[in-house]
């Protein structure tokens, strides 16, 4: 749309939304989810991801509110602005609209010409507004400063972990072929990274070729829209179904036949920590919505279509890890779970066995451009000045690359990002996930009273409206704030 900080870019239908929706949040946290189901119990496991889903729906509602508020007062100002220049065009001639006083006009003059010329339309979603520009709109210096830097920090840490999670998939399939591994990509044996891969080649070395064919491949996505990844979003979504279902398929079998070795506890306290964890970053969609709500066509269902979307993804993590802890011993279940796929003793086909091995590689090799873009457009609203344009250089060219060049090397660097992982999941993640939406959504309601009025209503409204649901999110990622730092300083002293 002309004008906008950031394009929305080509349309696509609600049900390519929902694969895009359904793509970002399916990401490694279903994989490290079966892990978690078995040490914290399948009583303890079912409830807490069943409640934290529902936190997440909560607050993507909230979002999509937010979103369009802000949609309607772009539409508001651009009408007053158009409504003045008019009036100074006819400045020179009088007429009976002069018999107003200006503050007289000034009072009247947004909720009467709101009404006159379009209230079904001006709450509609069709200018993609960033979670930043959003933040700059309804929240005060102070609080926008605290939204970037929480978006920042999770935002790099996570293209990081991407960045190095694919090269290390890579690295650990290819190398323990050429290692003579080929039954078993891990079988508990340890490396080090100055050991050898292929014939004079380490295996830091293969690290860091993987990761520049990576950069190469996917990080000309940061300089273009979302929606040029359509065509690889919907067969790496047909990749994720047909893996997730051979996972589920083959465990059903193993069970049946009477080969389950899983007996799971009911509820094991101690696990709950790292379930927690994984629970809260296997739903996060919220800092992405504005670039995958937008260009949806006809936004007339979308809550429906966002909520079957968190169902069908509940539907999976459960039916993923409930088969995988019955399946394997809580002590042969990996950190992540497609490896145990691997062995030739679960699964004789090669061919299954390096493509379940490899999955980590597909989802998070989709999810990286999204990521991308979404940084990249908070970087443009952060500097961004009211009228203001970007030259072409600086929008095309200066923006992609700092959202690209610093987590590539910090992968180039190192590996090795479990502090980092630990401070973007609990921490920026929390705010993201909980607190932010939840201001959103009381800041942009106050907003949107006081320059239309009580009596409008916005289309997009949250079904949560009643400001008991902002209050209990809030106590909530406090509760979660204060659980996580808990957890890390019970875990400091006991070293």
């Amino acid at each position: 749309m002309a004008g906008g900080i950031t394009d929305t870019g080509e349309l696509y239908s609600p049900y390519v939304g929902l694969i895009y929706m359904f793509n970002l949040i399916v990401g490694t946290g279903a994989l490290t989810m079966p892990k978690a189901f078995a040490t914290a119990g399948w009583l303890v496991s079912l409830i807490l991801i069943m409640f934290l889903a529902f936190m997440s729906y909560m607050t993507t509602t909230f979002v999509m509110e937010a979103m369009a508020a802000a949609n309607a007062q772009l539409r508001w100002k651009r009408m007053e602005k158009h409504k003045e220049d008019d009036d100074e065009d006819s400045s020179s001639g009088v007429s009976d609209s002069d018999a107003l006083l200006p503050d007289e006009r000034s009072e009247i003059r947004p909720i009467l010409s709101v009404q006159r010329r379009g209230v079904p339309n001006i709450f509609e979603i069709t200018e993609r507004v960033e979670m930043g520009q959003m933040a700059s709109m309804f929240f005060n210096k102070v609080g926008v400063n605290l939204f970037y830097f929480c978006i920042i920090i999770y935002l790099y840490g996570d293209l990081a972990i991407y960045a190095a999670a694919v090269p290390v998939s890579l690295m650990q399939v290819t190398c323990s072929v050429m290692s003579n591994h080929s039954c078993s990509v891990e079988d508990g044996t340890k490396y080090n990274d100055t050991d050898k891969c292929w014939g004079p080649i380490r295996r830091i070395d293969a690290y860091r070729i993987y990761l520049a064919a990576f950069t190469l491949l996917l990080g000309p996505f940061t300089f273009f829209n979302v929606q040029k990844t359509k065509y690889l979003q919907i067969m790496t979504s047909l990749m994720r179904w047909i893996a997730f279902i051979i996972m589920i398929i083959i465990a059903l079998l193993r069970i049946t036949k009477g080969q389950g070795e899983g007996h799971p506890p009911l509820a094991q306290l101690s696990g709950i920590r790292n379930l927690f964890g994984v629970c809260v970053y296997s739903f996060m969609c919220q800092h992405s919505l504005p670039s995958l709500i937008t260009p949806i066509s006809k936004k007339k269902h979308v809550n429906k279509l966002v909520l079957l979307d968190y169902v069908l993804i509940l539907g999976f993590y459960s039916l993923l890890s409930f088969t995988a802890i019955y399946c394997f011993r809580n002590g042969t279940l990996m950190d992540m779970y497609t490896l145990n796929f691997t062995n030739c003793d679960i699964v004789s086909i090669a061919v299954i066995r390096y493509f379940l091995g490899l999955f980590p590689v597909f989802t998070i090799s989709t999810n990286f451009p999204i990521i991308a873009v979404t940084l990249r457009n908070n970087w443009k609203t952060l500097f961004h000045r009211e009228g203001g344009t970007y030259p072409w250089i600086v929008d095309r060219i200066f923006f992609p690359v700092i959202t690209l060049i610093p987590p590539i090397i910090v992968a180039f660097c190192t590996h090795d990002l479990e502090s980092l992982v630990g401070i973007t999941g609990a921490y920026a993640g929390n705010g993201i996930q909980y607190i932010i939406p939840a201001f959103l959504a009381y800041c942009s309601r106050k907003d949107t009273q006081l320059i239309f009025g009580s009596g409008t209503l916005n289309k997009h409204l949250s079904p949560f409206r009643h400001t008991f649901w902002i209050g209990f999110v809030l106590l909530w990622g406090l509760f979660c704030f204060m659980f996580v730092t808990a957890n890390i300083i019970l875990s400091e002293t006991k070293l």
